[in-house]
């Protein structure tokens, strides 16, 4: 699991996918997530503005990320 620390009490998911370095643009963030390939804690989540905050686990491409 990759710990990444934000600075922020929110972050939405495709600025999260950005900063995590998962994606590089966050115009292959929004195409992932509308294509049903993200999970939050567990379940797909394809709003590209999900409020993600701290202990929010998110899956992608065969990794998983933990927001602290």
């Amino acid at each position: 699991m990759i710990e990444v620390k934000i600075n922020t009490e929110i972050i939405k998911l495709d600025a999260f996918l950005k900063w995590s370095g998962a994606v590089s643009l966050g115009s292959e963030a929004k195409i992932f997530i509308q294509d049903g390939l993200v999970k939050v804690n567990g379940k797909v989540e394809t709003r590209r503005g999900k409020k993600l905050s701290k202990n929010d686990k998110i899956e992608f491409n065969n990794e998983c990320y933990l927001i602290v």
